[in-house]
């Protein structure tokens, strides 16, 4: 058996990136970035007004107000060829074009009487105000966006404004998915006496999903030596393959020896967990295999633990494990020495600090608790009394992210 934290570090030192390709930008929102991008020339392009206004000459209003002839008009959009702000004179512009020779200032047309041949300007002018320089945002060369990063709005705004219509992504793993047991079946069917409907499968797929991977579902592996071997053959072709189920130590649990057959190496069984503690991890050549519990809450909990990390790092992002922060216990807890417990919590802050109550009861076999969580809690495995008002680690659960 392995700790938590073993568990955990050697799952993330064995999985490997999935390879890249180049997909259009308005698909790429959510992927990262799988090559450093630069700029291919300044942005902007051209020193340009920031706002719409006069542009004006600043040496011409040094006394406010201040009178200048409109000698042409610049929208955006245009050229400012052969315009040019001769002394005394103003054009008027508008936000985005480009300044015109002689001039140094724009003024906003609210600190103006908005005349159209003649203009008077109303409040101090600075020499430089509202111009935007070219390359001030960015410079050609700078690298503006590094391999790691998360393409989010910003990203495609700058992606889109050099021009990039493709980029350079990695690609997402494909996540085969097998429930194991001769109880199950599938959903549509209505079960019978002895059987229960497939939810893990489901489960792990929506779970697969949000963390950006793509789920491949390969059913039910039956009871049996032919089932398993076809079905874990089968998801072995995956990318990574998660089973469910048929991991412990019973007469039909027969994922570890079918693997083991079919040339995966064991790399761990077992891990010092609760609930959780009989999952498996294998490889398969480069093929990550997490064999999970077959309880929901087991199975839902170490896929948060240990398969969404992985999937996050075989897809290039750096932050993999989610945040813990400290929350103050609302009741006393208890657990026994030698393993981490992991608590489902109900959440709220008052007066800027975290307050934790446990959301139901922690049977594994209860999962209304895992639905109602906002937050799990991850208590060391050495400890055994937490009174109440004391602070514990926690760390939110799937998307229910409360904002400051």
């Amino acid at each position: 058996m392995v700790s938590f934290e073993e568990a955990r570090s050697i799952i993330l030192n064995s999985v490997q990136l999935v390879g890249t390709e180049r997909i259009h930008l308005l698909e790429a929102t959510g992927r990262v970035l799988a090559e450093d991008v630069t700029a291919p020339w300044d942005l902007p392009l051209w020193d340009n007004s920031a706002m719409d206004g006069y542009a004006v000459r600043a040496g011409d209003c040094r006394t406010i107000p201040c009178k200048l002839r409109v000698t042409g008009f610049l929208p955006a959009g245009a050229r400012a060829d052969g315009v040019t702000v001769e002394p005394g004179c103003a054009v008027r512009i508008m936000t985005g074009a480009p300044v015109p020779a002689g001039c140094d200032a724009v003024v906003p047309v609210e600190e103006t009487d908005d005349g159209q041949q003649e203009v008077s300007l109303l409040e101090p002018v600075k020499k430089g105000q509202h111009f935007r320089f070219r390359g001030e945002d960015v410079a050609a060369g700078v690298t503006f966006a590094r391999a790691g990063t998360i393409i989010r709005p910003p990203e495609i705004n700058m992606l889109a404004g050099f021009g990039l219509a493709l980029v350079p992504i990695y690609r997402r793993p494909i996540v085969a998915i097998l429930s194991t047991g001769d109880e199950l079946v599938e959903l549509g069917r209505t079960p019978g006496p002895g059987e229960i409907i497939n939810s893990n499968t489901l489960s792990l797929a929506a779970a697969v999903t949000e963390c950006g991977a793509i789920p491949r579902i390969i059913g039910i592996a039956s009871d049996n030596r032919a089932s398993h071997l076809e079905k874990l053959g089968e998801g072995l072709k995956a990318d990574v393959l998660i089973t469910s189920a048929g991991v412990s130590a019973g007469d039909c649990d027969l994922v570890r020896d079918i693997l083991e057959e079919l040339g995966a190496k064991q790399v761990f069984w077992k891990i010092g967990i609760k609930p959780g503690g009989p999952t498996a991890f294998a490889l398969h050549g480069s093929t990550p295999v997490f064999s999970l519990p077959g309880n929901p809450v087991s199975t839902m909990i170490t896929f948060e633990e240990f398969v969404r990390p992985a999937l996050l790092r075989m897809q290039g992002q750096q932050q993999v494990v989610r945040p813990l922060f400290k929350a103050v216990l609302r009741d006393a807890l208890k657990k026994k020495s030698g393993k981490v417990q992991i608590v489902r919590l109900l959440l709220e802050k008052e007066d800027g600090r975290w307050y934790a109550t446990s959301a139901g009861n922690q049977q594994t076999a209860i999962l209304k608790t895992m639905v109602d969580a906002r937050a799990i809690a991850v208590l060391p495995a050495n400890s055994t009394d937490f009174a109440a008002g004391d602070e514990v680690d926690v760390h939110f659960y799937g998307n229910h992210i409360e904002l400051e």
